[in-house]
């Protein structure tokens, strides 16, 4: 039990040590939403590799957190992707796709979003790893 805490500290660590970067990287603004002058958080986005890696984490304030729980319920927040999807960040591209995904059902304007989105393949299949 011990060296699966050790593991799971030490990747905390790491990813701690992703925050100045992340933070040049966002200009201190939610990677989504682009809030300013709240708590940001560290999200790695799935699937987790072994080891961290900075370019599959975004920097993210706590409402875009706890929306991912349950994109639907926010769907008016989640107008802020009409930006954070042209992201050259990778990691900011997926997630931002795979909730449009998830609300684009019952959002006219995700569903036309999603439309208009052309993704490198490699960030497709990233999306479908989910």
């Amino acid at each position: 039990m011990a060296k699966g805490l050790d593991r799971h500290r030490e990747r905390m660590d790491i990813l701690a040590s992703f925050g100045r970067n992340l933070a040049r990287r966002s200009g201190s603004r939610c990677e989504l939403c682009s809030s300013s002058g709240v708590p940001l958080h560290i999200y790695e986005v799935s699937p987790v590799a072994d080891t961290p890696d900075m370019d599959r984490c975004i920097f993210i304030c706590t409402t875009c957190e706890k929306g991912m729980e349950n994109p639907p319920g926010m769907a008016d927040h989640w107008r802020c992707l009409n930006t954070a999807v042209w992201s050259e960040i990778p990691a900011l591209q997926v997630i931002s796709v795979r909730i449009l995904r998830q609300i684009s059902p019952k959002s006219d304007w995700a569903r036309s979003l999603l439309e208009e989105v052309y993704l490198d393949p490699e960030i497709e299949e990233w999306i479908d790893k989910q």
